[in-house]
């Protein structure tokens, strides 16, 4: 029986390996892990993104750049063929790549099941042969006929995944369903079936509807801190349907305050006439600096004073109407 590797303790690297990124900010390189939401939360387009953006090297969502591009092997097990070609066509034409001149190739089988030893082998065999940075699995639901609630029968599935992405150095990518109605909890522990799913990946991205139909995407990394939830929406280009990341609106600057002259103005123009002790405290000043712009906006003409308070005079009130 072979002996485990074993290496002396001040031999072990004394500092992490430098992260590296599949896609930047977004999976890491030769990282397995889930690409989750529930039903109609364009889990396949966020999939297909992060394919076209790994086989041609443009950014997902036109945000996320991709350093080294790569071959995606692509299994979609759910939608038609040509369903899977013309939502490709949509990204490539968003993203502006030829979809002929891109290193992406779909299994095309009826049917690839995990839990099947022939069908493991030639998956493996299929990997080996293409050698790609890529592989992308959707859904897991229809790969397989295991009980995901049972953390015995996902964990081998998962475990055989994680040993493709040893031996062929790829990401594995798996979409998978969340609970519905699963919003007030973590995006991870809402994932359909078993918590093995939620622990195995080393990336995972989550999808989200809120109430207003807003989708937000969050993202998970095991040895990375994460990026900010990132808003994004469907967008019609032409003939072109693809997720964008939707530019939140800048900050708005904060309102000047007003100098004294402004505030006594603003105040008269609201209800006049008013006491010297109700513009004091509409005006938040002190007495004599109150006294003092009064007197200079008298003497300017901008105001006058009556027995029942200050006003506007009409030429303040024509200017301020204009």
């Amino acid at each position: 029986m072979a002996m485990l590797p074993v290496e002396p303790a001040h031999r072990l690297a004394s500092q992490a390996v430098e992260q590296r990124w599949l896609v930047d900010g977004l999976w890491a390189e030769e990282a397995v892990g889930i690409i989750g939401g529930e039903p109609k939360c364009c889990k396949s387009f966020l999939a297909l993104d992060l394919a076209v953006s790994v086989a041609s090297g443009t950014a997902c969502l036109r945000r996320f750049p991709v350093a080294r591009p790569g071959g995606v092997l692509l299994y979609a097990a759910e939608d038609a063929l040509h369903v899977v070609r013309q939502r490709l066509d949509g990204i490539c034409a968003a993203a502006g790549v030829n979809l002929a001149k891109i290193d992406l190739n779909v299994i095309t089988a009826p049917s690839l099941r995990l839990d099947l030893e022939p069908d493991r082998n030639s998956l493996s065999e299929t990997i080996a042969r293409f050698k790609p940075r890529l592989l992308l699995l959707d859904p897991f639901i229809r790969l397989h006929r295991i009980d995901e609630n049972v953390s015995g029968e996902v964990a081998p599935l998962l475990a055989w995944l994680r040993e493709q992405q040893r031996r062929h150095g790829l990401s594995v990518a798996l979409v998978h369903h969340a609970r519905k109605g699963a919003g007030n909890v973590r995006a991870g522990q809402a994932l359909r079936g078993s918590s093995e799913f939620h622990a195995w990946g080393d990336s995972n991205l989550f999808l989200r509807r809120d109430a207003e139909e807003r989708l937000t995407l969050s993202v998970e990394h095991r040895a990375a801190s994460s990026l900010p939830s990132q808003p994004l929406a469907l967008i019609q280009c032409g003939d072109a349907l693809a997720l964008e990341v939707v530019s939140k609106q800048p900050p708005q600057e904060p309102e000047k305050p007003k100098n004294i002259d402004e505030r006594i103005i603003a105040a008269l123009s609201a209800a006049q006439p008013q006491a010297f002790a109700e513009l004091r405290a509409t005006c938040r000043v002190r007495a004599a600096t109150l006294y003092e712009r009064l007197d200079a906006m008298t003497s300017g003409g901008h105001i006058r004073k009556s027995g029942d308070g200050y006003h506007l005079t009409p030429s303040s009130e024509k200017e301020i109407a204009q």
